[in-house]
């Protein structure tokens, strides 16, 4: 497990950047595995912007991302796929067969989780998944539990992330309270991992996730694991951290 702390969430969101810049370079038909929230938002800003300087091409990419809210339409503002389009695809010239984001609205919930693995198989697996990570360390919306999933599949949101989430919804009576997510194993067989974590909000599960017992509990712990991990994290994310454990970046 590397990781890199930077000065701030703008460093942090740009080191992320030129992490999946690179990536495409390498290979620029690569898979992507995307993440929503708050966090990574700086990170497809400035994707956006190197896009638009010519630096990086994504007409090859193809992205699965992580999790979608049950029985959220996707027009809802608050759904993942609606949050993707406004923050990156519609802003760089990605191909809409290549977008895979699971259908929250479907009336086979089984199906949907068995073919959205396939179609990751298919495509040859994810060449770097970025996380973001929750207070109570969950990873997706794979929440603390007494297993860990395999594959995706439908969850019980916790009250915690519920309430989390309320900040973006009228009401938190409107908060979604299931989700479609990647399992722990889905994303385990990403070749590379990346997670970002920004503000102290977030050191405590970033604490547990670098020095904690591999639990279930702990969805994130099961990274120490992961043969190419790495954990960008801002100062505040990651001041519970023994500074012998990271390069400051």
């Amino acid at each position: 497990m590397r990781i890199l702390v930077c000065k701030d969430y703008d460093e942090m969101s740009k080191k992320a950047a030129q992490m999946i810049a690179s990536q495409l370079t390498l290979k620029p038909d690569s898979v992507l595995g995307l993440a929503t929230g708050s966090t990574p938002i700086g990170m497809y800003k400035e994707l956006v912007s190197m896009y638009e300087e010519g630096l990086i091409d994504f007409s090859e990419v193809k992205t699965f991302n992580l999790d979608e809210y049950f029985e959220l339409p996707k027009s809802n503002e608050q759904s993942y796929d609606y949050f993707m389009r406004e923050n990156l695809f519609n802003h760089i010239n990605i191909k809409e067969e290549n977008i895979h984001i699971p259908n929250g609205m479907t009336d086979d919930i089984e199906k949907e989780c068995i073919n959205y693995d396939e179609s990751i198989k298919e495509a040859g697996g994810v060449d770097i998944q970025v996380l973001g990570i929750g207070h109570n360390a969950h990873i997706g919306f794979n929440e603390p539990t007494i297993n860990f999933e395999r594959g995706t599949h439908l969850v019980d949101l916790k009250d915690s992330t519920i309430e989390a989430n309320a900040r973006f919804f009228d009401s938190i009576d409107d908060v979604p309270k299931k989700a479609i997510t990647m399992g722990t194993g889905s994303i385990f067989k990403s070749k590379k991992i990346m997670l970002l974590a920004s503000g102290e909000g977030k050191a405590e599960a970033i604490y547990n996730t670098v020095y904690g017992k591999v639990l279930p509990e702990v969805p994130a712990s099961i990274l120490q694991f992961h043969n190419d991990i790495v954990l960008i994290l801002d100062k505040d994310s990651a001041s519970k951290l023994d500074p012998k454990d990271y390069k400051l970046v």
